[in-house]
C-alpha cells in the first residue's frame, strides 16, 4: 500500500470511529466559531448534520458557507490522538433535494440517533438538514509516528480517489 493510500485508509478510520466533529463557521465579524455536532458521512465527501436554522453555527452557514472541520476522538489518550481536517462549503438542504439527501445522510446512524424523514426537516418543523461538501482533506501526522513523522506535529493533505 502507498504511503498516500494508508494515509487515506488513516483519515477514513477516523471519520468512521467517530459520531461527532467539530464545526468551524465564521462570525458575522469574522471571528471564528466551532461547534460539536453530530454527523454522519455519505462517501468521506458529504457531512451531514440536523440543526435549527436559528442556531449561531446555522446562521454563519448561511451568510459564509466555507467552513472547517475536525473529525477526531477526544478520549484519545495524550500521544495517540488522530485527526482528520476536512475544508468544505456548506449548505441547508433545501426541500426539493431533502428525499434524496435523508436518504444519503441517514443511510447509517449511530445507536441511539434518529434516521429523520423529508417531512421532519421542513415546513414548520424545527431542524433542517445541512452538508458541508468536503474540498480537502488532511490528516494529523504525529511527529513521533514510526513511518511518517518528523519530529513536529503536521498536516498531510489526503486524498480518497
Amino acid at each position: 500500500m502507498s504511503a498516500s493510500d494508508e494515509l487515506a485508509a488513516r483519515a477514513r478510520a477516523v471519520i468512521d470511529a467517530n459520531r461527532y466533529l467539530t464545526l468551524g463557521t465564521s462570525e458575522p465579524d469574522g471571528r471564528p466559531r466551532v461547534s460539536p455536532v453530530y454527523f454522519t458521512h455519505s462517501g468521506y465527501r458529504d457531512f451531514y448534520w440536523v440543526s435549527s436554522p436559528d442556531a449561531r453555527h446555522s446562521k454563519n452557514v448561511a451568510n459564509r458557507p466555507d467552513v472547517a472541520i475536525v473529525v477526531f476522538d477526544s478520549t484519545a489518550a495524550v500521544g495517540q490522538g488522530q485527526a482528520v481536517y476536512v475544508g468544505a462549503r456548506a449548505e441547508m438542504i433545501a426541500d426539493d433535494r431533502l428525499a434524496a439527501a435523508c436518504e444519503a445522510a441517514f443511510a447509517s446512524v449511530g445507536p441511539g440517533a434518529t434516521a429523520f424523514t423529508p417531512d421532519e426537516l421542513s415546513g414548520d418543523a424545527g431542524f433542517r438538514l445541512y452538508v458541508a461538501h468536503a474540498l480537502t482533506f488532511e490528516v494529523h501526522v504525529p511527529g513521533r509516528d514510526p513511518v511518517y513523522g518528523t519530529g513536529i506535529d503536521r498536516r498531510q493533505a489526503v486524498d480518497f480517489g
